[in-house]
């Protein structure tokens, strides 16, 4: 046992002091970290998998306050499309959630999900006195018959990397943005300002959904047009803008070149024409080209920087260019889009999405088909909100659209109605958030017990 004396206590209580304060100087100055954690990066862990964890409804966070009779009336028209397939048909023929899932599917079959349409179309028929009661009503019916889901991508640590001692590396979020149907002054003849015609889709166009040919290709399309034997490329934006559809297809009207151009990527809109009458027109296929996002494009051109790119600055860049260098721009994303005619709107709706259903502001989302079924109610988690608030999105949605840059199993665009407004809510929209997919029940119990974290 060793012992110490009087003196040598007092030296040993010093020396701690002297330590304790030199320690609070460094840390308090700055020099180093009050809480020091090793951080490692990607290349310390191995590829990224997919997971399910299974969640309860008390852990979404603003579920309770949240209006479900808006989701609730999205639903009820995802399930006008649904009730009309065969109950033994795969609710999503495009899900493939690749081999490390195996034959796991959220969507199930449309059998699964035509006794949930069934019971909520009584409860939109029952009489509530409160429009509380109404709205508990609703809320219930998810809680009841859906199990929330949510996705997360897992990567373990290397065996023989930095991090080994590390747990898994878990990331559940992703991007999500915003569209809408804009509404654009047009002309039923060329000018000089309205210049750009407005294409229906070719006659020549073949659609090819690739998933047909391979369960690895799901969700995957081309488009091209036939030359003799063989399936060609379609031409690009630069192609038809010289004339190449000039033979097969005819305009709906003619835009200005810009309009035209911002039109295509959000898929619909209505044009306004001088008479005063409004024509809305939606999406009737594109020409095979992969999508290319010119603000990409300005900022690899260092022309504005990646803090500055909304919708609405590009624009501004687009207006204020030369027409030679903002043709030049445009022609960088080779995709093109042709339109169809639609009905007149509904009160408060918006077009018909990829589902065949109209779209409700604020409640239909754009997903990626691979991995989601269009009908199904999706928890929504999203900070920062739009436009630069401090307010998050939480709320319920129902998937009812996709898009060609809407890839990847936590990733959304959000659909926020018609006109002005809604443009400026959708252009400034670019944030990180959480999904929880609403899986009904019957579903549910079929996932794999190992993905059931």
């Amino acid at each position: 046992m060793i012992t110490f004396n009087n003196k040598q206590i007092r030296l040993i209580l010093l020396a701690s002091a002297v330590f304790a304060a030199l320690a609070a100087i460094l840390v308090f100055g700055g020099v180093i970290p009050a809480f020091y954690k090793k951080e490692f990066g990607d290349e310390a862990y191995g590829p990224a998998r997919i997971e399910f964890r299974y969640a309860s409804f008390y852990e979404l966070k603003g579920w309770q306050q949240d209006n479900h009779e808006d989701a609730f009336a999205a639903f009820l028209r995802s399930c006008s499309a649904l009730q009309t397939r065969a109950s033994d048909a795969p609710a999503n023929a495009e899900e493939f959630w690749g081999d490390q899932l195996g034959s796991a599917s959220l969507a199930g079959s449309v059998g699964d999900w035509k006794p949930l349409c069934a019971e909520a179309d009584q409860i939109k028929n029952s009489s509530y006195a409160d429009p509380i009661v109404t709205q508990g009503a609703m809320r219930v019916f998810f809680e009841n018959n859906f199990q929330p889901v949510q996705i997360v991508e897992t990567r373990a640590p290397l065996p023989d990397g930095p991090a080994r001692r590390q747990k898994e590396m878990l990331n559940s979020k992703g991007v999500f943005t915003g569209y809408f149907e804009p509404i654009y002054d047009a002309a039923r003849s060329k000018s000089a300002y309205f210049s750009a015609p407005v294409f229906r889709r070719p006659g020549d166009l073949i659609d090819v959904n690739l998933g047909d040919f391979g369960q690895d290709l799901s969700g995957r399309r081309a488009a091209g047009r036939v030359e003799g034997n063989r399936l060609v490329p379609y031409a690009d934006r630069r192609a038809i803008n010289n004339g190449a559809l000039n033979e097969t297809t005819s305009p709906v009207a003619w835009m200005a070149p810009n309009d035209l151009f911002f039109l295509q990527i959000q898929g619909s809109g209505r044009l306004r024409f001088k008479d005063g009458i409004e024509l809305r027109i939606g999406y009737d296929g594109q020409n095979g080209h992969t999508y290319t996002a010119i603000g990409r494009i300005i900022v690899e051109r260092e022309i504005m920087p990646l803090a500055d790119i909304s919708m609405q600055s590009i624009r501004q860049w687009l207006e204020s260019a030369s027409e030679e260098e903002a043709v030049e721009l445009r022609e960088q994303n080779r995709s093109y889009v042709f339109f169809r005619e639609l009905e007149a709107p509904q009160d408060g709706l918006g077009p018909p999405g990829a589902q065949g259903v109209a779209l409700t502001p604020g409640r239909s989302l754009a997903v990626d088909r691979r991995y989601h079924a269009l009908g199904a109610p999706i928890w929504v988690d999203i900070e920062p909100v739009v436009g630069g608030g401090r307010e998050p999105i939480r709320r319920l949605m129902v998937a009812q659209d996709t898009g060609g840059a809407i890839r990847g199993p936590v990733r959304g665009d959000v659909f926020w109605g018609a006109g002005d407004e809604a443009g400026e809510i959708a252009g400034a929209m670019n944030a990180q958030g959480e999904m929880y997919v609403l899986v009904p029940r019957s579903v549910a119990a079929r996932l794999p017990k190992r993905t059931a974290k």
